[in-house]
């Protein structure tokens, strides 16, 4: 095969996720690389990413497919067709060193421990997750870093202009049902696999409860080669472990880190957060399998420790974690989830957790960060909530499950950085209509401030009169009728919500100058000055892991490089 097109193989196809976010993996292997190529005339990154954008399903087709959803089954056999018509074959796949990790949480965590225990080992890695943070590129992430502009424009419009030429109508392939009708899911033999946790998400595409979500992930289970999965719930659990065994999979529940951690010294994660433990355990148990498979040359399974330990399942092999194994979970760096980013007065706690058990381990990991912090000798301290769902999610449930952190503010906006993102192709997504984020960020305030007159918090904001002279304001949301749900704003961007709430006071996120008009609406002028007087803020931004890549966009201009 040439070297271009094992560069493609290695770009495009050694590890490969669900655009929602529902299936991640992981590839190690020996003598990729991805050093830039040359270019093909006129060919700019960004027009490589509005043409992609192209193919993106819009909105409202994608209402029709979900009316007129036939058999899943066929998704499947058109990603082969469209292999084919890149110029590749599924036994080109089966040559792949590949690991398969599905789940709704967790699983972008465990394939990063996982991958950087690898390179730790000196392997060169290939690791395709999604959604991007901040640029398309991060999808496709060599040896622990995203693929250069160059790299990806140059495979992508290598691969477009193929399908073009072989093209008979006009398809795009949807990428995010789950584990077994899930695109990803052409890949037939992975070295190992691996579920991390699970909980309801996208329902009205895995199901309405966690045993059929389960269904739906333990597809990726293959006859014969080893699966680990987490503590889960009695039902998701059982259904795992009766899917494994019809095909003949040799299923492990993974024991906790302790249980690894016992006869040696304290593990030390690169992720923080106590749910980073699970995703750690189960990352050791995948690259331990994956090690012990490569020597043998593909032969073997692992040996369980115990026989039937939790509803049959056996508990995977215990063993003493290595010095590389170490050292990979200690380096290990994943944006957007448990990230903390200390900015002068402000600290920004970024989490992509989107479902209600993410949620529930985000809130332990953000209280937690305030206990253990340093507290300012004079001034208040202000606590913020950023937050956007997208999706099928019920928002309600999850700002419920926020309130215990006290947040002196609540701020909505869409998964917008700009009022208009024509400019940032990185950015564009025609799944929604402006109209729908808008409008879903007012219910979300609405759903907020219910909870705020349920509990009949006391009012911690004043409302004196607009800002003389201003012009039309920029937030979406007139006037809050009851004092007590005074507490929360919606913008119409991340720019504008993030210029409100640091208040100029980020070292790093410095905009040109305020839009007249952003303190017009007396709670946001108001709020202004208790931000500015504020000896520390805490922002915590959850609920869309786009919302956290809009975010981590402006306060980390770096990752636009």
């Amino acid at each position: 095969m040439s070297r271009a097109r094992s560069r493609l193989r290695a770009a495009l196809f050694l590890a490969a996720a669900s655009a929602r976010g529902v299936t991640t993996q992981v590839a190690a292997r020996r003598g990729l690389s991805a050093w830039p190529v040359p270019q093909e005339p006129s060919m700019e990154y960004q027009d490589a990413v509005r043409m992609l954008n192209t193919l993106q399903t819009n909105a409202g087709y994608l209402e029709q497919v979900k009316r007129q959803r036939g058999d899943p089954q066929t998704q499947l056999e058109a990603m082969e067709l469209y292999l084919a018509r890149s110029g590749l074959q599924v036994e080109d796949l089966d040559r792949l060193n590949i690991i398969h990790v599905t789940g709704t949480k967790g699983k972008g965590s465990t394939c990063a421990f996982t991958e950087c225990i690898l390179r730790s080992y000196g392997l060169k890695t290939g690791f395709f997750s999604s959604p991007h943070l901040v640029q398309v590129r991060e999808r496709i992430r060599i040896n622990g870093q995203p693929i250069s502009p160059e790299l990806f424009t140059k495979y992508f419009w290598r691969l477009y202009h193929r399908l073009e030429e072989t093209k008979v109508d006009l398809a795009v392939v949807e990428v995010g049902i789950g584990g077994a009708y899930d695109c990803t899911n052409i890949i037939r033999k992975p070295v190992v696999c691996g579920v991390s946790s699970l909980g309801i998400d996208h329902t009205s595409l895995l199901g309405d409860t966690v045993e059929k979500i389960a269904w739906q992930k333990g597809g990726i289970f293959k006859q014969g080669v080893p699966a680990f999965t987490v503590l889960q719930p009695e039902g998701p659990l059982a259904v795992l472990r009766d899917r494994a065994q019809q095909i003949s999979c040799p299923l492990y529940l993974c024991p906790m880190l302790e249980a690894l951690e016992e006869g040696g010294p304290p593990l030390t994660l690169g992720l923080e957060g106590e749910h980073q433990r699970s995703n750690a355990a189960l990352a050791l148990q995948l690259a331990h399998c994956w090690l012990q498979r490569q020597d043998r040359h593909g032969a073997g399974e692992p040996k369980a420790s115990r026989p039937g330990l939790l509803w049959q399942l056996p508990l995977a092999p215990v063993f003493q974690p290595t010095s590389h194994m170490r050292l990979g979970l200690r380096n290990t760096e994943w944006p957007g989830r448990t990230q903390v980013l200390r900015r002068g007065p402000l600290t920004w706690y970024l989490d992509g957790a989107h479902t209600a058990s993410s949620v529930q381990a985000c809130v332990r990991w953000f209280r937690q960060a305030l206990q253990g912090r340093e507290r300012p000798s004079g001034g208040p301290e202000v606590r913020v909530l950023l937050f956007n769902a997208t999706g099928d999610r019920d928002p309600a449930a999850l700002l419920k499950l926020l309130q215990p952190c006290q947040f002196d503010y609540a701020v909505f906006c869409p998964n917008l950085t700009e009022v208009s993102s024509t400019g940032n192709a990185d950015q564009q997504n025609f799944t929604v209509t402006l109209d729908q984020v808008l409008l879903r960020c007012l219910e979300h305030q609405q759903h907020w401030n219910h909870l705020d007159e349920e509990q009949a918090s006391p009012d911690l904001w004043s409302a004196p009169s607009p800002e003389p002279g201003g012009s039309t304001s920029l937030l979406l949301a007139p006037h809050p009728p009851h004092t007590c749900s005074a507490s929360s704003l919606v913008f119409s961007c991340i720019s504008h919500a993030l210029q409100w709430i640091s208040q100029g006071r980020d070292p790093i996120f410095q905009p040109p100058s305020p839009p007249k008009g952003l303190l017009t609406h007396p709670v946001a002028y108001s709020g202004a000055s208790i931000l500015r007087e504020a000896a520390a803020i805490h922002v915590l931004v959850t609920g869309s892991l786009h919302l956290v890549g809009g975010v981590l966009k402006l306060l980390e201009p770096a990752l636009s490089q």
